[in-house]
């Protein structure tokens, strides 16, 4: 299990700007590992459609394998297509309930150009088990490229911080959307429309 990294905190004789400035800068940086039960309610964030070069540039995948269903993919390679990336761990209850609206979305949209690569970070030392993990991905049926990240490299690049969590990268490879938890699924097929439509 990947160790506990704490978010830097305010002094507690702190004035209101310099706790607010702690915050950001805590917001910025790699977190705790966490539930997205235990995330704010605000699930789904999508970057500013007017400021193109405000968008940012999706982080690498570094440190995966094995891989399933697929040969290592790299994000350089698959530029011109649309990636969605999914962190999950197939012991977590939020994750499995989103997993057939992911399998859905590869299944339809695959052949328009869509790509979904499964990043499986593990919570607990069972997960970090390939053969376990090989069982869940034949227990749900899914059939886009998974790869394990039991090191947290990818997880750590991404600066994601709860199970489960999506981002969407279009065909520029930049960040266009991301949701963490499960629902806002009509929305998410939505921006995947837009993506695959742009040029």
């Amino acid at each position: 299990m990947k160790p506990a990294m704490k978010r830097p905190m305010p002094h507690p004789w702190a004035g209101p700007a310099l706790a607010l400035a702690a915050t950001l800068a805590a917001w910025q940086w790699p977190a705790t590992p966490g539930h997205a039960a235990d995330a704010p309610a605000a699930g789904s964030q999508a970057a500013p459609a007017t400021a193109a070069s405000a968008l940012r540039a999706a982080p690498p995948l570094v440190g995966l394998g094995p891989w399933f269903n697929s040969p290592p993919l790299n994000l350089p390679a698959l530029r011109g297509k649309v990636v969605l990336v999914d962190f999950w761990t197939h012991g977590c209850s939020n994750c499995i309930n989103t997993l057939p609206h992911v399998q859905a979305w590869h299944q339809r949209y695959k052949d328009q150009g869509l790509v979904v690569i499964g990043v499986h970070s593990p919570e607990f030392p069972s997960e970090r088990e390939a053969a376990n993990v090989q069982a869940a991905i034949r227990r749900h049926g899914l059939g886009y490229p998974i790869a394990m990240d039991n090191d947290f490299r990818t997880w750590e690049a991404w600066r994601n911080a709860y199970w489960p969590a999506l981002y969407l990268i279009d065909k520029q490879g930049r960040v266009v959307f991301q949701h963490v938890g499960e629902g806002a699924y009509e929305r998410t097929e939505a921006r995947i429309q837009e993506a695959l439509r742009a040029p």
